[in-house]
C-alpha cells in the first residue's frame, strides 16, 4: 500500500470519527451517520489496497 494511499485512507476514517463525535454531540443523526459511513469508507479503501499488494506479490 502506498504511504499517500494509506494516508488518506487514514484521514478518511479520521474524518468519520470527527463527524460522528459531532453529530453524538449535538444530537444530528444525519452527521453521525455521515462520520459512520465516512469509516467505512476508509476501512474498504484499505482493505482494497491491502488485496492490491497482496496480487503484486
Amino acid at each position: 500500500m502506498g504511504t499517500d494511499d494509506k494516508a488518506a485512507n487514514m484521514g478518511e476514517k479520521a474524518k468519520g470519527k470527527v463527524k460522528e463525535a459531532a453529530g453524538k454531540a449535538t444530537g444530528n443523526e444525519r452527521l453521525e451517520a455521515e462520520g459512520k459511513g465516512d469509516q467505512v469508507k476508509g476501512d474498504a479503501k484499505q482493505a482494497g489496497e491491502k488485496i492490491k499488494d497482496v496480487f503484486k506479490h
